[in-house]
């Protein structure tokens, strides 16, 4: 479904860490949400654990969770996790966009 460079899944692994989850069940939500200015924009967040609906496989070493919803949308996509002098954060390559926005954090499909 999608990926995670090794820089982003090590970035991950950190903030799940940061975020004391002693579980094993904590992991990666990615979502996409409607807005932005292109029609919709990326979510990512650290849960302890899957909802009930959400598929759930392990990219890297590390749990993603992703709703029904937002799985249409994420398919091939790869995110990367980046530092330039400008900043450092998540970036997603998404083959099916068809349009996005200069900052990166909206796009259409």
């Amino acid at each position: 479904m999608l990926t995670l460079t090794h820089t982003a899944s090590e970035k991950v692994q950190d903030f799940i860490h940061e975020h004391g989850v002693e579980s094993g069940e904590a992991g990666l939500r990615v979502a996409v949400l409607p807005g932005g200015c292109s029609g919709f924009q990326y979510g990512l967040n650290i849960e302890d654990a899957p909802e009930d609906d959400d598929e759930v496989f392990e990219v890297g070493g590390v749990k993603v969770f992703v709703d029904p919803f937002s799985a249409q949308y994420l398919d091939g996509v790869e995110i990367d996790y980046v530092t330039s002098f400008m900043g450092q954060g998540f970036t997603f390559r998404n083959p099916n966009a068809t349009g996005g926005c200069g900052c990166g954090s909206s796009f259409t499909v």
